[in-house]
């Protein structure tokens, strides 16, 4: 067994307390997103004069990350709350996951930009990258920070570095990154009825939810799990394609290339290693 690995199961608690643990985990999460999310959604549909700050959407993510801290510190004390930042250290990785975390999203996002240049003779506006929704411009590797640091480390030392381990202790890997994505969807919904991008969509908005959600969650699970429970490239690869997918300049959306991708990886990893793993080593059922 990798010593990430072995590293990472002895530290397991009791079987007995996950369930308590994940359902603690859930409920908080959903409480502190949605409690910023909510009146932001009741204000963009105008069901409330209030005026509602919607900076305020930078905060939500932290939701996933602060119910992690508080129910890891109530459950396992401090010692647990830094085991569970510690996959943010893990990056020594194979190369394949440095490829589809960090050199696919630039690839795409890359192709996406000639394919427009050449498409409209003229070429695309990348400053757009550096204006992030309801903030001043900001730069472009000041607003990659920005998403990495909300929709990367806000979300995924919760939903990875939490959550899912506890889901495969009793469970395989797939039925455990189902349930995690029906949950990471569910999450979602009040930015449904604020976030431009999502309204744009209109209905078209929940299945590609619902698909990104599900694949993105086979995709997550076989980079945990193939790196002993990393981290740093969850975070890398989701602050990536959010910052990509937003970009409104292409002829073709950036997001939707890597989500295709993504399916298609997601069914290779299925395929190749089977839904007990989703990777090629054992399932991390401890965080922390």
């Amino acid at each position: 067994m990798k010593k990430g690995v072995a590293d990472m199961t002895t530290t397991a608690a009791p079987v007995s307390r996950r369930p308590s643990e994940l359902a603690a985990y859930f409920a908080l999460t959903f409480a502190l997103s949605w409690a910023l999310e909510i009146p932001l959604a009741l204000s963009a549909q105008g069901w409330i004069r209030m005026p509602v700050p919607f900076w305020l959407h930078y905060l939500a993510p932290f939701g996933p990350l602060c119910a992690a801290v508080i129910v890891t510190r109530v459950t396992r004390g401090g010692r647990g709350v830094l085991l569970l930042f510690r996959g943010l250290t893990r990056w020594r990785v194979k190369p394949v996951v440095v490829i589809v975390a960090v050199v696919a999203p630039l690839a795409v996002f890359t192709g996406v930009v000639l394919a427009t240049w050449v498409a409209r003779g003229a070429r695309p506006d990348l400053g757009a990258l550096g204006q992030p929704d309801y903030l001043p411009a900001l730069g472009i590797l000041p607003t990659w920070l920005l998403w990495t640091l909300t929709f990367g480390i806000g979300e995924e030392v919760g939903w990875r570095g939490f959550a899912l381990p506890r889901l495969q202790s009793s469970r395989t890997a797939f039925s455990a990154s189902m349930i995690l994505g029906a949950f990471w969807a569910a999450w979602h919904l009040p930015a449904l009825l604020y976030r431009d991008t999502y309204l744009e969509m209109g209905l078209l908005v929940i299945p590609m939810l619902v698909t990104v959600a599900a694949v993105g969650s086979t995709v997550y699970t076989w980079m945990y799990n193939g790196t002993g429970g990393s981290l740093l490239w969850l975070v890398l690869f989701h602050g990536l394609f959010d910052f990509f997918s937003v970009w409104p300049d292409g002829i073709l959306g950036p997001g939707m290339v890597m989500t295709v991708l993504m399916v298609l990886w997601a069914v290779r990893v299925y395929k190749l290693h089977g839904p007990q793993t989703l990777a090629p080593a054992e399932k991390v059922t401890s965080a922390g």
